[in-house]
């Protein structure tokens, strides 16, 4: 598959690039795994020395990586190196002569290697940067880790990187592209799966354009056959993230993905109580969100959980909680469960879709969800200017048969009666505007 979007990001590398040919730079790039970071990494720089940070002893990484550097940099390095702040200090010394980009990638996991590394990395960096003409990239996939090493004041890199990236998901034009271009026949119920199924994952649309599978029928083919990737993909991709209470942190990711949303319900359920896991899991992973209704007061204490990732959510609500099947390699059975719910599953993800597709217009001072007390008249999409005082207020339907413009007035009635000098507008969405450039 061919390089897409990132243009934002890579003009971000480029410019420090330069700068970095003066003096040392330090650039952080985060973002889930199979996001795309090294990807992005090998299109910003032609020439690099790539290391990767895997979990092995010390002087064996180091190793492992004077056989790169030597290779890459076409040197002989002499001598040996068992520590990697002293290898660290040989390239900050070689880069005060011949710039060069040094990437070092799985950053966080040096903690579990020698945690003593940060602050040597420290000292070291402080003494040379302005020496040195090293362009220095650090990237890792474990969000709570790298925020940990880099956003704690208490820690030693804390305010060292000149940039950061937070390298987020392909956006809903990106997706409509990718299909443009690999499968010009596309319906808007393709694009709606790619969109639910992925997120916009690069690896994930990547690997349904290697294979072919651009409708829903041939992309759960390929989620549910033997040695699928997607099959472990979130316990591979969580577990080192949640460390031993990793099964109450997935009973409640399970429990979001499902429908059960509020804290009670699943404290319920759960027989425990689960704040400290939801504020983690909110704040130190970045797994979920609170929800609360447009409008609602600062503390009020209406509000959902959900997950942000797309796929997360349908591993969670398929794949973890049909385990069983999954175990005995009975995908059929999965796969009918699948198909039997993807109508009301998806039509959450297409309410998504759309409230994208607005944030990106740049028309809207907010927007949001909209529902009151008991999960009564509930609204999925409200959008308001508050310089034009114009609002959109739209109801997300997979059908346009189901669309009820009379009765989405109707559940509005609070919303009109606490706006009088606006210009509402009532719409209905559905799958024939999912490509639609046109929302007001």
């Amino acid at each position: 598959m061919k390089f897409y979007n990132r243009t934002k990001e890579l003009q971000k590398l480029h410019q420090i690039e330069t700068l970095s040919k003066e003096s040392a730079r330090m650039s952080v790039i985060v973002g889930r795994r199979r996001i795309g970071k090294t990807s992005l990494i090998q299109h910003a720089y032609e020439n690099q020395i790539y290391l990767f940070v895997s979990k092995k002893n010390e002087a064996l990484l180091c190793e492992e990586f004077v056989t790169i550097i030597s290779n890459a940099l076409d040197i002989k390095i002499h001598g040996e190196f068992f520590k990697f702040a002293k290898l660290f200090e040989y390239l900050l010394e070689l880069s005060t002569s011949n710039h060069f980009t040094l990437v070092i990638d799985e950053f966080q996991e040096f903690l579990f290697i020698n945690n003593t590394i940060y602050s040597d990395l420290q000292n070291l960096w402080d003494r040379y940067k302005e020496k040195a003409k090293m362009n220095l990239i650090l990237s890792g996939s474990i969000y709570s880790l790298m925020q940990k090493i880099f956003e704690n004041k208490k820690e030693p890199l804390f305010n060292r990187a000149d940039i950061k990236i937070h390298l987020k998901a392909f956006d809903v034009s990106t997706l409509q592209t990718i299909l443009e271009d690999n499968y010009p026949s596309y319906n808007n119920y393709d694009l709606l799966s790619l969109f639910t199924l992925t997120g916009g994952v690069a690896k994930y649309v990547e690997l349904f354009v290697t294979f072919e599978a651009f409708t829903l029928d041939t992309q759960l083919d390929l989620i549910f056959e033997e040695n699928s990737l997607f099959l472990d993909e979130g316990k591979n991709l969580l577990i080192e993230e949640f460390g031993k209470e990793y099964t109450t942190y997935f009973s409640i990711l399970a429990l979001i993905a499902s429908g059960k949303t509020a804290r009670s319900q699943m404290e319920n359920i759960l027989q425990k109580d689960i704040g400290g896991y939801l504020d983690r899991l909110e704040k130190e992973y970045s797994i979920i969100k609170k929800v609360k209704p447009i409008f609602a007061k600062e503390g009020g204490r209406i509000l959902k959980y959900e997950i942000i990732d797309n796929f997360f959510s349908f591993w969670f609500r398929f794949i973890y909680k049909n385990r069983s099947a999954i175990e005995i390699e009975n995908y059929e059975y999965v796969k009918e469960i699948v198909k039997q719910e993807y109508s009301p599953y998806s039509g959450k993800f297409l309410e998504k879709y759309f409230i994208e597709k607005f944030k990106k217009s740049h028309q809207f001072s907010q927007i949001g969800t909209y529902w009151e007390r008991g999960n009564k008249n509930e609204i999925d999409i409200v959008a308001v200017n508050e310089i034009n005082k114009t609002m959109l207020i739209a109801e997300v339907k997979l059908n346009p048969k189901k669309i009820s413009i009379s009765k989405l007035k109707d559940k509005s009635l609070k919303i009109i009666q606490k706006f009088p000098h606006y210009k509402i507008e009532f719409k209905g969405f559905s799958l024939h505007e999912l490509v639609s450039e046109q929302l007001m």
